[in-house]
């Protein structure tokens, strides 16, 4: 990798950060807050959350087997995912490239930051080529994207591509790791002392069944994570947030059971999807969801909608005609979906 100081926007290498109340005083014990022109009334909401969220990090440390200075949690993933562009990529100068098609904002926050996104079609199979990816970088290539397993075809990227790609990139690579714990593959989690240009996104939106609450994790070299803090809004995340997440964790070994029981649906569901009359094919899936090419997918959409069953229609995606997009439910909810399409004409 290049040196950090070359890839980082040299205005964010020479930001002073806003320091906030909280971090002045850290390494002390207090009692009496009395910095932040809180309001000493309704304890504890009146107080200003930790600007870095130690103590859910010093959770996430051990679960993850990552040290605490190499994670960053934001606003969901897409925070961590926008932060990217804004730290590595000046604006109208700089690019990124990413595998297509995948996930959307990927694309939206490198147009909200006005830097160039190159996109890299999958082949029919939805797997990518290295040469091609390769080819699309230039000089100016400060960011390369896979999201693996991939949204919306749902199957893992070829580990080789992306190995390949941190060999030979000096920029910095993201691999989007949402949909890990379904994947039955190792995380890249494992190789971040080894890669320098390395950023793993996760999240707890998926198989910590924690959307709701808007948290994702990334996770990079200790410099890089510094930098992001830099960046970052002083209280990204806040209390409720921390609390609610601290309160999962500590009872993180049923996340596992929510996993089996995903896992054991998905192969179900995916099976029996295949044998409708509407289904033309069920494209391979490591994720908690899976593709389908259909007849007619505004039509099923459709008629879904009407009897309050709703799926993703992701037909006007690249290589997704006539597909739709299906999230593994409970058994009942699943059940629904199939009664539905069986009797669909």
């Amino acid at each position: 990798m290049k040196e950090l100081k070359q890839l980082v926007r040299p205005n964010i290498w020479s930001l002073s950060p806003y320091t906030s109340a909280r971090d002045e005083y850290k390494g002390h014990e207090a009692k009496v807050f009395l910095d932040a022109n809180e309001n000493p009334y309704n304890d504890p909401i009146n107080r200003y959350p930790d600007p870095l969220q130690r103590d859910l990090k010093a959770r996430i440390c051990t679960i993850k087997g990552v040290p605490e200075d190499s994670i960053f949690f934001g606003n969901g993933s897409d925070e961590a995912i926008d932060l990217m562009f804004r730290i590595f990529c000046c604006p109208g100068v700089d690019n990124a490239v990413a595998i297509e098609p995948t996930y959307g904002m990927y694309g939206v926050c490198a147009d909200i930051n006005d830097v160039e996104y190159r996109r890299v079609l999958l082949d029919d199979d939805f797997q990518p080529s290295a040469e091609k990816l390769l080819a699309a970088i230039d000089g100016n290539t400060k960011l390369v994207f896979f999201c693996s397993p991939n949204n919306p075809s749902g199957n893992n990227i070829d580990r080789g591509v992306i190995d390949k790609v941190l060999d030979s990139f000096d920029g910095i690579v993201i691999v989007d790791e949402a949909y890990i714990d379904f994947a039955g593959v190792p995380s890249y989690l494992q190789q971040l002392s080894e890669r320098t240009n390395l950023v793993v996104l996760q999240t707890f939106s998926k198989a910590w069944g924690m959307a709701g609450i808007r948290l994702g994790m990334a996770f990079a070299q200790p410099q890089i994570i510094s930098i992001m803090n830099k960046v970052k809004y002083p209280y990204n995340i806040n209390q409720l947030t921390q609390q609610r997440a601290m309160e999962e964790v500590m009872q993180h070994d049923r996340v596992q059971e929510w996993i089996d029981s995903i896992l054991k649906e998905r192969e179900r569901l995916m099976k029996e999807f295949a044998a409708l009359d509407c289904c033309i094919r069920v494209y391979r899936s490591d994720a908690n969801f899976f593709l389908a090419r259909v007849k007619d997918a505004a039509a099923t959409y459709n008629y879904l909608v009407e009897r309050g069953i709703i799926v993703r229609n992701r037909s006007k995606v690249a290589l997704c005609g006539n597909s739709l997009r299906i999230t593994i439910g409970t058994v009942p909810e699943n059940n629904a979906l199939l009664e539905a399409l069986k009797n669909y004409k």
